[in-house]
């Protein structure tokens, strides 16, 4: 069964592809979010070439050969473009066989556990939680993320006081029961990094997320020597060489790839099977309610190195506004977990109404 069409709809933040074979079977992925319409323009240049006319049974073949023929351009879009071909090929194998992607992985369709994951750094202490706190009794997390520091900021806070500040509210106003985690975005050095990691651990929070720039592997190293509470990250890296040398240093407590940033869903779980060799947990990066989170909640439910929950945003359209009305049925948390979609595939249905209303282009075999 060759590859016969790659048709990408992209907006700004969201670009799907169609994958068509050969005999008219077709499976449906998603490019990487944010400038999607770029990482759709890639695909048709630099990776559509090496898939059409390639065994759509091949994806770890396909994977690995275009990097290679790509090897000038080993950087981010490639591999954000990737993920669109990747992605469409395993709902295809999953149509094709009448099971969802986790069942072929060998995993079992249910409800898996989440925490919310708060993306938001210009809310104030208080009011973060306070919601956090409403989310708690509506859908009953019993986890959640909050930010610290400031993107990528060079230890300036978002506002004076705002990290020292938050930690501490937050615990208290949602009690002890609840794990809570924290993400600086790569904001600070190691000396500062440290200092806030000790507020963490103070107020009992289990998860520090990119403490340190994410290229900076023996900063964070150094803040994981120093500190009891897991130092965790890795979403940001899109090359395999990266992740082994992750693995092999023992970097990380927890291994956070982005199926989408890594290039699919094959290359993911290399990386899953790197963690669960270095004994570590597996708890990819979804920091949005786009394709992303359902390719990883049917990951989760099948590798043996899953961590004790998947990244839910608790973000809704005054935040992400091009979330709205993206496939269904749409995730939903209930009772601190979120069901993997049933159904063959990824189990969800792209809007029609939203392809319309899409930039569209399309790759086909001569």
């Amino acid at each position: 069964m060759k590859i016969k069409s790659i048709e990408t709809f992209s907006k700004e933040f969201v670009g799907f592809v169609r994958v068509t074979t050969d005999d008219g079977s077709q499976g449906w992925g998603q490019v990487s979010t944010y400038n999607a319409d770029i990482s759709c323009l890639v695909l048709h240049r630099q990776v559509a070439p090496y898939a059409l006319g390639a065994d759509a049974f091949d994806i770890d073949g396909l994977v690995d050969v275009i990097p290679d023929r790509e090897h000038k351009y080993p950087g981010s879009y490639l591999r954000r473009a990737m993920a669109g071909v990747d992605t469409a090929l395993w709902d295809l194998h999953g149509k094709l066989q009448g099971k969802g992607v986790c069942e072929l992985l060998g995993g079992e369709v249910r409800p898996l556990r989440v925490y919310g994951s708060s993306m938001r750094r210009d809310i104030t202490p208080e009011d973060e939680a306070e919601r956090l706190a409403r989310l708690r009794d509506a859908c009953g997390y019993d986890a959640f993320k909050i930010r610290v520091g400031a993107e990528f900021s060079h230890n300036v806070d978002e506002w004076p006081g705002r990290t020292e500040a938050i930690v501490p509210t937050v615990r208290k106003g949602l009690g002890d029961d609840i794990d809570l985690l924290a993400d600086a975005n790569c904001c600070f050095t190691p000396d500062r990094a440290i200092e806030v990691g000790r507020l963490l651990e103070d107020q009992g929070f289990c998860h520090y997320e990119e403490p340190c720039p994410y290229w900076e592997l023996e900063w964070i190293k150094q803040v994981r020597d120093s500190l009891d509470i897991d130092v965790t990250g890795g979403e940001q890296d899109c090359d395999l060489a990266t992740w082994r040398r992750m693995a092999a240093l023992q970097v990380f407590d927890v291994m956070q790839p982005d199926i989408c940033y890594l290039g699919g869903l094959s290359r993911t779980l290399r990386v899953a099977e790197l963690t669960g060799k270095a004994g570590l947990p597996c708890t990819p990066h979804c920091a949005n309610l786009s394709l992303v989170t359902v390719f990883t909640l049917h990951l989760m439910g099948a590798i043996e190195s899953a961590g004790p929950y998947v990244e839910f945003s608790i973000e809704g359209l005054d935040y992400y506004p091009w979330q709205d009305n993206l496939y269904e049925p749409a995730l939903v948390a209930r009772d601190g977990k979120v069901q993997i979609p049933e159904g063959p595939g990824w189990g969800v249905e792209i809007n029609p109404d939203w392809l319309e209303g899409a930039a569209y282009q399309k790759s086909e075999l001569d």
